[in-house]
């Protein structure tokens, strides 16, 4: 994840989640730049509404962010099982999938509905036969820094007041002209930096993800905003770019497919974490309707996909499509 998240799908599943959650700061400012290899041309949009109750999204850390979900998932009555890999699926005898082997010993987990929300590559949904090898024109490879920086100088540089945050996306010579680009995120006392291009142009022009990010810092645009913060963290993910044309199926007898696994992505408007956070929203929705029926059967869990037709989710990915 990029490190921006929605208000407004996440209250759909926690209703007033930013009151308590660890949010990095509101984004009260939209920024795109368009670059050459000492220029920029700019573009951009404030309010001053965004930074006001309730918000219209945020900057987040997944360390903190997720460890915060999860205690309200399993406050609701979740189990929470950590340090365990899923490593394939279970099948009984007629076929229809029920359950996952772990790596734990004695770790075969039983379920009548197993949701795969494993990532882009996603392994269980590869051994249900839902999802094949994706193609290097249908993921990019994202690296991402978090850069350690004062409060005070992250408002100074990017021209924000307390508790206010904003997004730069950058294209151009960020991505060095393949297609992509990068980005810088403030969070209260860090920035999250990243760049990204399509794998198939990063291996057809055989450029290691490591130069293009030090490509992108290096940029004078970008220096002058980083100079000075030290790199805590990196990071690499593949996230998927195929759009509605590249999605797999998303269902099958006893499994469901959300998020990134399903090809739930959109990122020209930046949409990854939210798609991810509905199309479970549906997935468990679809789940408790085959109980009440007891049919965990293929054409039983097929409303997910039909939910997913008539969302804003498959309208988006489908204009996405067209114009990727």
């Amino acid at each position: 994840m990029g490190g921006i998240l929605y208000r407004e799908p996440t209250e759909k599943i926690i209703p007033g989640w930013w009151k308590d959650a660890p949010v990095e700061r509101p984004i009260v400012e939209e920024r795109v730049w368009l670059v050459t290899p000492d220029s920029m041309v700019q573009a951009g949009f404030r309010s001053a509404r965004y930074g006001e109750e309730p918000y219209n999204a945020f900057s987040v850390l997944r360390v903190r962010f997720d460890k915060w979900f999860a205690d309200q998932a399993v406050a609701a009555g979740a189990i929470l099982v950590k340090n365990t890999v899923v490593e394939d699926v279970i099948r009984g005898d007629s076929g229809r999938i029920v359950g996952v082997t772990t790596g734990r010993e004695q770790g075969d987990v039983y379920a009548n509905i197993v949701i795969a929300a494993d990532g882009v590559n996603s392994l269980l949904s590869k051994r249900a036969g839902l999802h094949g090898e994706l193609s290097p024109d249908q993921v990019a490879l994202v690296t991402k820094e978090i850069i350690n920086m004062s409060r005070e100088k992250i408002e100074d540089r990017f021209l924000l007041n307390t508790n206010e945050g904003a997004t730069i996306e950058v294209f151009g010579d960020a991505t060095m002209g393949m297609i992509g680009y990068g980005f810088i995120y403030t969070n209260r006392d860090s920035l999250s930096i990243g760049v990204g291009a399509l794998l198939s142009d990063l291996i057809k022009r055989k450029i290691n993800p490591n130069v293009l990010m030090e490509h992108f810092k290096n940029h004078p645009m970008v220096k002058r905003l980083i100079e000075g913060g030290e790199a805590k963290e990196y990071m690499a993910h593949l996230i998927p770019e195929g759009g509605a044309a590249a999605m797999p199926p998303v269902y099958g007898d006893g499994i469901l497919v959300v998020g990134d696994a399903a090809g739930l992505s959109n990122p020209i408007y930046r949409e990854g974490s939210n798609l991810a956070l509905i199309s479970a929203k549906f997935a468990a929705q679809v789940c408790i309707e085959a109980h009440e029926r007891g049919d965990f059967s293929a054409p039983s869990l097929s409303r997910y996909k039909s939910l997913l037709d008539d969302s804003f989710i498959m309208d988006d990915l489908r204009v996405y499509s067209k114009t990727s």
